[in-house]
Parts: structure tokens; sequence; C-alpha cells
């Protein structure tokens, strides 16, 4: 009877709306061009130089994968890398910079890579409206469901160890990360570089810059312009992050400037939260100079929580 009534219980738990179907919809290995290829299609050489690049595209210790899932009824893509016989990793989740991007995998593979070779299994969303999926992308609005939506996908790899994710960030993809771990996302820690933290002092700093910007980011700026700006700053809800955060600028950063970075570390120091900041002065806004010890700290810094 006991046995009778767990079949019962199990067949009306999935039929039951709170039963989750898996959020992986396809997965592919890719192949990435070479670099002189990639060069035509992507800013790659930003991120890499030649022998770096092909030295990671060459690793055949690792796979490359493209895979689409499911974030609020949308098909959306995201690279992930993995060591062919490594198992389960604990997983760093890397969030780009930029808006609407195609034809990105060689930009993310250098650090994908790096990261990699750091003992993790790395996944990057790429958000809605990139890479070919559907939606649009709000630039910080309901696409920060894409990323929230990791953590499921990340559940359902078995290159992953479960409840081992950490969150990476890049300019825009700072600012994805600041929000996710304000809205719960379970990171044991996090690392952003190049990120804003007022979009208001942002857009303020450079009004010819930013005003056909933000129209075309957000069209109902004008009339909502408090809550976009709110949403996607992280100095306004600083009371919110509690996770262990390392944050990284450059000195000679011309897009953001290093106030941003610390104006946040003085609200952190502030609340008694574990963080840490580090400027490399003589390096620009995705700190190309010194990816190498950029990742690396990062990678100590994932270890350490």
């Amino acid at each position: 009877m006991k046995t009778l009534f767990a079949v019962a219980a199990a067949c009306a738990a999935m039929l039951s709306p709170a039963f989750s179907q898996s959020v992986l919809k396809s997965r592919e290995t890719m192949t990435l061009p070479g670099y002189a290829q990639a060069l035509e299609t992507s800013d790659v050489d930003v991120y890499a130089d030649e022998g770096t690049y092909e030295a990671a595209r060459n690793d055949s210790a690792y796979i490359f994968e493209k895979l689409t899932y499911e974030s609020d009824g949308f098909e959306v893509v995201a690279y992930l890398m993995r060591a062919r016989n490594g198992g389960a990793r604990a997983g760093v989740v890397f969030n780009r910079g930029s808006y609407i991007r195609n034809n990105a995998a060689p930009e993310l593979l250098p650090l994908m890579h790096r990261m990699a070779r750091e003992g993790f299994t790395v996944l990057a969303p790429m958000y809605r409206g990139s890479e070919g999926a559907e939606g649009r992308d709000e630039m910080g609005g309901a696409d920060l469901d894409d990323l929230m939506a990791t953590a499921a996908l990340a559940g359902e790899l078995d290159s992953i160890i479960d409840d081992a994710l950490y969150l990476y960030g890049e300019s825009r993809g700072a600012m994805m990360v600041y929000q996710a771990i304000r809205d719960g996302y379970p990171a044991r820690a996090a690392a952003v570089y190049g990120g804003f933290t007022d979009l208001e002092r942002l857009i303020d700093s450079d009004p010819e810059r930013y005003a056909g910007l933000t129209q075309a980011l957000w069209p109902d700026f004008d009339e909502n312009r408090e809550a976009i700006i709110a949403r996607r700053s992280a100095l306004r809800f600083a009371d919110a992050l509690k996770t262990p955060l390392l944050i990284m600028h450059g000195g000679r950063d011309d897009d953001i400037p290093l106030a941003h970075a610390l104006d946040m570390a003085a609200a952190l120091a502030a609340r008694g939260r574990d963080f840490d900041l580090v400027v490399y002065g003589d390096d620009s806004h995705v700190l190309p100079g010194h990816a190498e010890a950029r990742d690396g700290r990062a990678a100590r810094w994932f270890r350490a929580h």
C-alpha cells in the first residue's frame, strides 16, 4: 500500500505546475574559426593575440559548446567550456560586456580557456536578442532573467558541481552580476571589472554621448528614467550586496571612470562586506594589458570562497 501511495504521489508531482521541466534545449560542440577568420566578424584582437587565441582553440583538453536554454519562454544562447575528461568542477558564469552581439564566441574563448585551466567549468550566457536568440535585450532589464536561469541550467550539466557557482562580469556584465547578487543568485562569490555602479552619473558625465544611446536602449527612458537608473545602479542597492565581491578596474578606463569602482568599494566597506578592490593603474576598460593577471586573481578569489 505504501508503494502504491508513493507512486501516486510521484505521478501527482510530475503533473503539478510546480514540476519543472528541463531548461536545456540543445547543445552542440563548436569548432571555432582561426584567428584571421575570427577577426573578420569579431573584435577578438581586443581580447587576445593570435598565439594566445590559437593555443586556446587547439587545446584538446577542453570542449567548447553552444547551448540553447529556456528563459521566460524564450530560447537563448550560452557558451560552455568544460574539461574533456575532468568530471564535474565548480562553475564560473561569465557575463560578457556590450549590447546585442553575434559571432562573439572567439572573443570569449581566451578568458573561458584561462578559467578552465584554473580548474573551472565556464558558462557564458549571451542574453536574449544575441547570437540569433529570441527576445529583446533591455541591457539589465528582463534580460537579467537569462542570467538568473543559468543557475537551473548549471544544475542540469554534469560538468558543474551542484551548489558551486561563481559569477564573473565584464563592463555591462558587471552590472548584470550586481543585479543577480541583489536578486539572490546562488553564487558563492563574484568578481567584476570595468563596471559602472551609478548610471545617472555616467549619463550626466557626457550628455551628448549618452542621449541617443539611452533612447536606443530604453525607448521609455524619458518616462521611466528614475526606475531604469535605480535598477541598474549598484550604489543604489548596496545594502543587498552580501556576496563576497572582487572589484577590478583600470586606472586609465576612458569608458567607465575609476570613481565607479572606488565608490562601490567605499559603500561595501561601510557595510562591513567581504570584498577586495584591485586597480590596474596603467590599464584601460576591460584590462587587456592584464588579462592573465585579472583572470588569475578572479580564480584565486573564487577558490578562497
